[in-house]
């Protein structure tokens, strides 16, 4: 475009000045409520404003700056979508069709409501068409390459000791409460919870047909085997320390140290075979469910097949299966009142099938080349900053400080979306056959591809772990890669019209953020090559580990509810990422203008539109449920804290709104984080 605009201008003999548009603060002042004093409460005082606008409707249990930008993309990807499923001539195999026929599959609710629970009948009669226990592990193989859950879940990823390499490997599951603290706490919350659970099991298994007394001794069984299975899990925080979570077997040491399974019959019903070694991240949850499995009456175990046949598909069924699906996992779990709308539920079933067609769609409309570079620009601007960090840190010996500068100049920096797109030529969608049975295919053609380009072969450090159209971005410590898809880089996080201080405080962070998880207190476990090897002085660890424990004791102090604390133990390498991103991402803000200062904008400083910046990020509401469930299974920090939480530790935010000891939020020196 701009070639053209140019040519056409020389053509026309016109003599032009092309001044670059002047960078706007974009500090929306709206946003704000400026009765709050930043001290007392730095969250109300930036978002105030933005939380007033934007009440909880009944489908949100949390509704942020994340979903309002997942909003727009939303709109922009219904349009996308809707123009594939109104094509009447769309080719024969093409994307184009299948994004449409899913769609309108989804999307027919008279058809799915006359099919009820028939489209699973089949496999729950071939589930209660067991006799031998030895038979319920390869029919749950044959569930699992359907997208049916078992008893645990099985995935190739880098090996973590030989980062160049898939593995094949086992992890814990098996439980359909998010974790392992849902079935043994005795607080009047889970313990309501658990009882609407065993009501909604029951309410359930009743609408597949089943009677009423079938219906609740089928629960039983299922309470019964889920609690064994948590008792032996893993909870959230220790599922964090990589050393643990790997356990390197040959494929016969494998059978020798669990020799009661037929593992070669298990594995080919997944469809895997020539099988060298694995890892079994959790040997205790394993050793257990290999001993419900042999031990537990026939009947037991079938109710609890089917019951994850169920559970599974609930979504793709009648509307009645569906809402009451809803109805725990949305009104009960998270305190969300309302469905969402059919479309958007049709639109996320598209996205998670065909992600990278409709990405591809999404790019080429809504993402300019001119932010790519501007944000590679940005990118390398914040690897510098935070090599001027780890230089600066006392703490550190130069031979850490050496490794580190290594593994900062081996990131590997992704944007926007992957140089090669997915081929979905062998996936099938069959109008023909209902949406489950599709939706079963789907799931199929996922998991044939994954065998098809992990099983015994090299990682490719080109794959995306998250589409395009994602508003988020990540990390990835055994390819030292960070990504930033299209659809965050945009307002709030990015805008091409944005002066420097507005940008260094939004993306510019985020950008930090995934930078810090390679020096988090996970991913320093790392090296450049991605490898799970101590490069660290012990001396330098011990460092890091005190200088961990004061923000890990920071959040443990805070109260999130009158009845609950943060984790501080769960959160430690978000929280760390957030800091490092604040320091990181102002130190390349400085740099970036240190020879043409901005100047006061919006009556504010660039230091002051900086944090404002970060802090608007975060901005939004969330229903009491939902600050329980999210802090008891999200590593990342609730909105509010993320600011409230992690700002009073920069001495330089403290400085830019004249934070002193008078103040709730100040934190002394010494109490403060201090690490990049």
């Amino acid at each position: 475009m701009k070639t053209f605009i140019i040519s056409t201008i020389i053509a026309l003999g016109i003599t032009a000045c092309m001044m670059p548009k002047p960078m706007e603060s974009k500090i929306d002042k709206t946003n704000l409520d400026m009765s709050m004093k930043p001290g007392t409460d730095f969250y109300e005082y930036a978002n105030g404003g933005w939380m007033k606008k934007n009440p909880l409707t009944a489908e949100y249990a949390r509704y942020g700056q994340f979903d309002a930008l997942a909003e727009k993309n939303r709109e922009q990807l219904k349009e996308l979508v809707l123009e594939q499923a109104a094509m009447k001539d769309a080719e024969e195999n093409s994307n184009a069709k299948k994004i449409g026929d899913l769609y309108n599959l989804a999307m027919d609710s008279v058809r799915r409501n006359n099919e009820g629970y028939t489209p699973i009948k089949p496999l729950l009669d071939k589930a209660a068409a067991l006799k031998e226990n030895s038979e319920v592990l390869p029919l749950t193989a044959e569930l699992m390459r359907q997208g049916i859950s078992g008893f645990f879940h099985v995935f190739f990823d880098a090996d973590i000791m030989n980062s160049r390499n898939n593995l094949l490997q086992i992890y814990q599951g098996g439980l359909s409460l998010p974790e392992k603290s849902y079935y043994f706490d005795q607080d009047d919350a889970m313990v309501t919870l658990r009882d609407k659970f065993r009501d909604h099991v029951v309410k359930m298994f009743v609408l597949c047909g089943y009677n009423d007394e079938q219906a609740r001794k089928n629960m039983e069984a299922v309470m019964r085997i889920e609690t064994r299975i948590a008792e032996k899990s893993f909870d959230n925080v220790q599922q964090r320390d990589p050393a643990a979570n790997y356990h390197k077997f040959t494929y016969d040491s494998l059978k020798s140290s669990y020799p009661a399974t037929d593992w070669d019959v298990f594995f080919g019903a997944l469809g895997i075979n020539d099988i060298s070694e694995l890892s079994v991240a959790q040997t205790e949850p394993l050793a257990e469910v290999l001993d419900i499995v042999a031990g537990t009456p026939i009947a037991d175990l079938i109710a609890y097949v089917q019951w994850n046949i169920i559970n599974s598909t609930a979504g793709e069924l009648s509307d009645d299966l569906s809402a009451q699906n809803f109805d725990f996992y949305g009104r009960a779990l998270s305190g969300t009142q309302e469905q969402r709308p059919r479309w958007k539920r049709a639109l996320g079933a598209v996205n998670a099938a065909l992600g990278e067609a409709v990405g591809r769609l999404y790019v080429a409309k809504y993402f300019p080349p001119a932010a790519k570079e501007r944000m590679l620009q940005m990118v390398s601007n914040l690897q510098v900053a935070l090599g001027e960090r780890i230089d600066a840190q006392e703490w550190m010996s130069d031979s850490t400080k050496k490794f580190a500068h290594e593994k900062l100049a081996s990131f590997r920096v992704k944007i926007g979306y992957p140089d090669k797109w997915k081929d979905y030529s062998a996936l099938v969608i069959d109008p023909a056959d209902s949406y489950a049975e599709n939706c079963r295919r789907i799931s199929q053609f996922m998991w044939d591809d994954v065998i098809a380009r992990k099983h015994n072969k090299p990682v490719d450090v080109d794959e995306w772990y998250m589409t395009p159209q994602t508003v988020n971005a990540y990390y990835n410590p055994t390819t030292n890669e960070i990504c930033f898809p299209a659809g965050i880089l945009q307002y709030p996080f990015f805008d091409m019209n944005a002066d420097d201080a507005f940008n260094y405080g939004a993306i510019g962070v985020v950008i930090g953020h995934e930078m810090t998880h390679g020096f988090d207190d996970q991913g320093r476990r790392f090296d450049k090559n991605g490898n799970f090897t101590d490069w660290w002085t012990a001396e330098d660890a011990d460092n890091f580990n005190a200088r961990t424990k004061v923000i890990i004791d920071h959040f443990n102090k805070i109260y999130v509810l009158p009845d609950m604390k943060a984790n501080g133990e769960l959160t430690v390498g978000e929280n760390i990422a957030d800091h490092g991103g604040l320091t990181i991402s102002m130190q390349a803000f400085r740099n970036a203008t240190k020879d043409a200062s901005l100047a006061n904008a919006e009556g504010f400083t660039p230091e002051q539109r900086f944090y404002l910046a970060y802090a608007n990020v975060w901005a939004g509401n969330i229903r009491d449920e939902e600050i329980r469930n999210r802090t008891k299974n999200d590593p990342h920090s609730l909105s509010r804290w993320r600011v409230n939480g992690t700002l009073p530790h920069i001495e330089d935010w403290c400085k830019a709104f004249g934070i002193t000891p008078d103040d709730k939020l100040y934190i002394p020196e010494e109490g403060r984080l201090n690490i990049w």
